[in-house]
């Protein structure tokens, strides 16, 4: 019988040359600075890899004898005051606000997301949308755009995942530290601690409210997991996306509800509200409630509250979507049901869709309460306006409001540290040139064999992690020291000149990722041409719930240990940030293969083409604008009207044709050189394209350009003296939804089908306008033709003038028409409510047709 163990750190003290090491820990700059990171790995690497990368807790266990000898270190001491030298200047506010359109001193924008995932040492992210939050807040940081963030701060974090020898995922929850994490108590303007409180099912729960630095912005997280609170309350902020749905619409309660109290207790008036994803869209009926206590109705709250909320959709199928039951919604929030001055159906109907009678839609309700809407990519947009429509049942899809802003990714954070080296030396400005398209030719500029040696460097670094990662793996399943030879035996780190493909991503079944092996015998044949072999790496989590997902998971284990594919297919555990950023930039191709049009954006590719990596993708997504002809392939989808075995079928066919005869035989084309040079211009073409296309900064840069200046300024119109315009559109529109349906229109004129060039067509219209006034409408005619058989396709749109009323007391609507087209056309007319204060001329959901 052994004795118990006591854990004791021996914490150094901080020589005070090397004081701010303990500033530059605690402020997320680092995860996308490498230099910053350098400071501590240089100091012990050893300590950096088993630290997990935190700096704070590097700097906890670092001995101090190594801190010393870094001070007497002048090249260490130089590079030091390097970074602060860079760090303190990048902390400076710019003169100039963000491309003019906010104002640091008047404008805020507060940017609400479950998830953010800035750097493996903050495991507060599961996956594409935290990667994405992070990257967006990296990017505001950089532009210097008036920003804040709200998340939940999870004391489990999302699970850590190991395979087991039989291909199963085991999920590993660990209890996080909160000292070991880059935030402190955020504290109010008098410089106390901020805690709020939200009721939920008549208990109180108290939320502390935590800070983040990160660079020149903030991340506030929110944590329940209090004394003061029940054990059921305190256990809200443990896991993301965990637990059931009463812990699902908690935990949005606390974000949505107790984040707007959480900024207002800090002193914070955002201008611009971004609910990114539905998580957060309880946030609407909060900020409608603090209306209505100073005075407004309810739906005079909504259109002000509306007016500056941003709503961004990233999920393109339905089962996505958290939709709650209506007892789940009364019992969470029957206080806000009795406190608004509306009646429970009308609150009810805020989540209201199709198909899900008795539920509570959260991106309806984000929706109807934002005036700004995007999908993630220009076809996620096309599917989210489809897909929700129903907010606007008489808009053609096309035309409601729901736009796009195509995802982007940071690039110093997912850049490889000998790219930055190279462009340092090379592209002085290059930092600042991320959204200047011509800049980016650059590129051409490095000499051929050079660009293949440094790919191929960074393909050695990647294999070493690979390598390490693997042998722990299934040293630690028990396979022989003989297996796990022959299983690792191709990422030799020192032999890289092997063709290498990259399949890394969240396990859902949408994403395909076993259509590689819809063939085996073929896929086996192509991976196993002896002068020209192929190695396949993949890695990813699935949802602990998503059965199907791991289902996947155990598919590509087995085929992994087959005798024909050991060696050539490779299944990592483990999958996070810090493995994402070796894959992305080491792998040759990297492979995405979504189920079209169900790929909302898919950002990993980006990453990866931004390194040189070589996508080979279905066209979904951000691949449908990103892919030129030249810098990659594609596998062009089959529509929904394709049974969907056959769908598989073909574009798994499509995928094995295009590493058989296209891809294998670029790779190894060396032409006498050591080199292949169509793999290098093709290469070569994915950085000039990707880089200035699909990096965060034009992505922030679009959000502020289109949705947060305009809900900015259409925000500040509707709170103009005391709310009064907000109250004038709330009047107006209920008056429309009263008499719309009341409301004809007919044409009264004969009609012609052809008239000479230089004459005009006089078309005339009687319209039964009820109780409204003209200025009430808009009778519009568009002219185009018909593009494709049965699609007509707009060009012009001309809008009529009112010239008084008919004796029936219809009013009667009048244009001559010239249109400017030759030949044939055709042409449509419609009518549709129309108020100055609109910020989408279409919102209001009504239109009518002849």
């Amino acid at each position: 019988m052994t004795g118990k163990l006591f854990s004791l750190e021996i914490q150094p003290r901080i020589p005070s040359q090397l004081a701010r090491l303990e500033e530059l820990a605690n402020d997320l700059l680092y995860s996308w600075d490498r230099n910053v990171r350098a400071l501590f790995h240089r100091l012990d690497d050893d300590l950096w890899q088993t630290s997990g990368h935190s700096p704070k807790v590097f700097l906890r266990r670092v001995s101090q004898e190594r801190l010393e000898q870094a001070v007497h270190d002048q090249v260490f001491m130089e590079d030091y005051n390097r970074v602060l030298s860079v760090y303190d200047t990048y902390k400076i506010p710019p003169r100039k606000p963000a491309f003019g359109k906010l104002n640091p001193e008047t404008d805020l924008v507060a940017y609400f997301c479950a998830e953010f995932g800035f750097h493996e040492s903050l495991p507060i992210y599961s996956g594409g949308l935290g990667i994405l939050a992070g990257d967006h807040c990296k990017a505001a940081s950089d532009m210097a755009i008036p920003f804040v963030a709200v998340g939940l701060l999870y004391r489990q974090g999302y699970f850590t995942q190991t395979i087991d020898n039989l291909g199963n995922q085991i999920p590993h929850y660990g209890t996080m530290h909160f000292e070991d994490l880059p935030i402190s108590p955020a504290l109010d303007p008098n410089g106390n601690e901020v805690q709020v409180s939200v009721i939920c099912s008549g208990q109180t729960i108290t939320i502390k409210v935590w800070e983040a630095r990160a660079g020149r912005i903030k991340l506030y997280l929110l944590d329940t997991d209090l004394p003061q609170n029940s054990e059921e309350m305190r256990s809200i902020t443990h896991r993301l996306y965990g637990g059931d749905r009463s812990t699902r619409i908690q935990q949005e309660i606390v974000l949505g509800i107790g984040g707007v109290r959480a900024l207002s207790a800090l002193g914070l008036k955002p201008t611009v509200w971004h609910i990114n994803e539905g998580h957060s869209a309880f946030q609407i009926v909060e900020r409608c409630y603090q209306h209505v206590l100073n005075g407004m109705d309810f739906y005079s709250a909504l259109e002000l509250v509306a007016a500056g909320t941003v709503f961004t959709t990233h999920t393109p199928v339905p089962a996505g979507h958290d939709i709650f039951e209506h007892a789940l919604i009364d019992r969470y929030l029957d206080n806000y049901e009795k406190h608004l001055g509306i009646s429970r159906d009308e609150f009810l109907s805020l989540g209201i869709s199709p198909g899900y009678q008795g539920g509570f839609n959260m991106t309806a309700l984000a929706m109807r309460g934002s005036r700004f809407q995007n999908g993630v990519s220009r076809i996620h947009g096309d599917v989210a306006s489809k897909m929700e429509g129903y907010v606007w049942p008489q808009i053609p899809h096309i035309e409601n409001p729901i736009s796009y802003v195509t995802n982007g990714v940071h690039v110093p954070t997912f850049l490889a540290r000998e790219w930055v080296n190279l462009f340092d030396m090379r592209f002085k400005e290059w930092r600042n040139k991320l959204t200047n398209v011509d800049y980016w030719h650059c590129i051409e500029e490095i000499p051929d064999h050079r660009y293949w040696s440094l790919r191929q460097s960074i393909k050695g670094e990647m294999m070493e992690h690979v390598w390490r990662r693997a042998v722990q793996q299934m040293r630690r399943n028990g396979c022989s020291e003989a297996q796990v030879k022959r299983l690792v035996r191709f990422i030799e780190p020192r032999e890289t000149d092997i063709l290498t493909l990259g399949f890394a991503r969240r396990f859902a079944t949408y994403k395909r990722a076993t259509l590689l092996f819809s063939d085996p015998q073929r896929l086996a044949r192509i991976l196993n041409i002896a002068k020209r072999p192929v190695i396949i790496i993949f890695a990813g989590k699935a949802h602990p719930h998503d059965q199907p997902g791991q289902h996947l998971i155990r598919v590509i284990h087995e085929f992994s240990r087959r005798p024909e594919f050991e060696g050539r297919i490779l299944l990592l555990e483990g999958y996070d940030m810090s493995l994402a950023r070796k894959l992305v930039s080491g792998v040759d191709v990297w492979i995405n293969t979504p189920e079209y049009p169900l790929e909302a954006s898919g950002t990993s590719g980006e990453k990866a083409g931004i390194n040189g990596v070589i996508n080979l993708s279905v066209l979904d997504g951000w691949w449908g604008e990103g892919y030129t002809g030249d810098n990659g392939w594609a596998i062009a989808p089959h529509g929904k009207e394709f049974d969907a075995n056959y769908r598989n079928q073909e574009e798994a066919k499509d995928l094995l044709d295009i590493i058989e005869n296209e891809v294998i035989p670029m790779y190894y084309d060396r032409d006498g050189r050591g080199y292949s040079q169509k793999w290098v211009q093709m290469s070569k073409a994915s950085m000039r394209s990707i880089i200035p296309n699909f990096n965060a900064q034009r992505m922030v840069k679009d959000y502020v350009n289109h949705f947060y200046s305009r809900a900015n300024n259409h925000h500040k119109l509707l709170n103009a003296n005391n709310h009064e315009p907000a109250r004038e559109l709330a009047v107006w529109k209920k008056k429309i939804a009263q008499i719309w349906p009341k409301v004809k229109m007919r044409r009264i004129d004969e009609s012609p089908d052809r008239i000479l060039a230089g004459d005009s067509l006089p078309i005339r219209i009687a319209v039964d306008l009820a109780d409204l006034k003209p200025d009430d409408v808009i009778v519009e005619c568009i002219v185009g033709d018909e593009s494709k058989p049965g699609e007509f396709t707009p060009h012009e749109h001309f809008i009529f003038d009112a010239i008084g009323n008919n004796d029936k007391g219809e009013t009667l609507f009048s244009i001559n028409l010239k249109p400017s087209l030759p030949g044939k056309q055709l042409y449509q007319l419609r009518m549709y409510p129309s108020h100055r204060l609109l910020a989408n001329r279409f919102e209001t959901g009504y239109m009518i047709w002849i």
